[in-house]
């Protein structure tokens, strides 16, 4: 079903939250599955599987969250927000998260050894950064450099690689392109060459990468085992299927997760940059419904959303929703747990199937 892009902050903000946890959730009982093996064990359709008819949310909307809260407290200034992101990061990295990537892992022990914001990246190219990217892009998408300033100090706070940095500012730049470009639905090849043009250092592979989007040849058989956790990998996956479906949201995401590989992350990003230009109307109720979160409900989500696309002009007197924060720990317990299980369910299955 057709649905055309929103211009207004509010509905871009709470799309793109809401559209990252759902295809975080969605994505995530087939990670690490190919395509071929994730048909076998969970059928050629989409849905919550991780518990019996509902999912939860990784490090993906974890990080999202974050980058989004910490944007309340940034007043303007790249440098305060990278500090109170770090902040952030520092204790949730307490809180013992399941899933947390190695490059992010590494920079948040820095952080806690005492390395500033400046200094805590290690050298990747991994997707940590891009899952941040798509709120920076609804924030600022009347102000490009100011974009390219958060992105910046956003992906140098855990990623030092100039790849990992392209790549997140690329999604921003998306991201953005309801708010830009009002009732414009959103074109492939007129998307490339506004990339090329905004990103003048895009290295050979980012450019083929950005030809290889637009080309409708599926990528099934590029990766045998789905994209990895490479950031250029995880790009081309997401614009590949924006691009086929620009104006479906469920399609999109459908499409996407069944490529296999990193597919709570890729289903994350695409879920993000697609809720923010669709808006939370083009993200299905049903997978909205289906996601069980607390102490950060998919109402919280909203609300945030909500919150933080009035905050550039509230000077101040907005402030992130409350939540149960000591609840966080006993959370990250218990889905640990629950990812555990699915990883010997999924153990099982493979088993009887041979």
């Amino acid at each position: 079903m057709d649905q055309r892009p929103v211009g207004d902050a509010e509905a871009a903000a709470v799309g793109c939250l809401l559209g990252t946890a759902v295809g975080d959730a969605l994505g995530l009982p087939r990670e690490g599955l190919s395509a071929s093996r994730a048909k076998r064990l969970f059928g050629g359709e989409v849905g919550h599987c991780l518990l019996p008819g509902r999912g939860m949310v990784s490090d993906d909307t974890d990080h999202a969250v974050m980058t989004a809260s910490a944007l309340f407290t940034a007043s303007g200034s790249p440098e305060a927000f990278a500090r109170n992101l770090a902040w952030r990061l520092r204790w949730w990295f307490l809180a013992l998260p399941a899933g947390v990537g190695l490059a992010t892992a590494k920079a948040c022990l820095r952080l806690w050894v005492g390395a500033g914001p400046d200094r805590s990246g290690v050298p990747s190219a991994g997707n940590g950064p891009m899952m941040r990217a798509p709120i920076i892009g609804v924030l600022f998408a009347a102000e490009l450099e100011r974009m390219r300033a958060f992105v910046r100090a956003c992906t140098r706070l855990t990623h030092t690689d100039p790849r990992a940095e392209r790549a997140a500012f690329v999604v921003a730049l998306i991201t953005s392109h309801a708010l830009r470009h009002p009732g414009e639905p959103l074109d492939g090849d007129a998307t490339v060459a506004e990339i090329l043009r905004l990103v003048p250092d895009a290295d050979n592979e980012l450019r083929e990468i950005l030809k290889r989007a637009v080309d409708p040849t599926p990528l099934t058989d590029l990766w045998p085992k789905g994209p990895s956790g490479y950031a250029y990998h995880t790009l081309l996956a997401v614009l590949h299927t924006l691009f086929r479906h620009p104006q479906d949201f469920a399609y999109a995401l459908r499409d996407v997760i069944l490529l296999g590989g990193d597919t709570d992350t890729t289903g994350a990003i695409l879920g993000g940059v697609a809720g923010a230009i669709l808006g939370p109307s083009a993200v299905p109720d049903a997978w909205v419904r289906g996601v069980v979160e607390w102490p950060r409900s998919m109402t919280w989500v909203r609300e945030l959303g909500r919150r933080l696309s009035l905050s550039p002009t509230a000077k101040g007197a907005v402030r992130p929703p409350r939540y149960f924060v000591p609840g966080v720990l006993p959370r990250n317990l218990f889905f640990l747990a629950v990812v555990v299980g699915h990883g010997f369910y999924r153990l099982v299955r493979t088993g009887a199937g041979r």
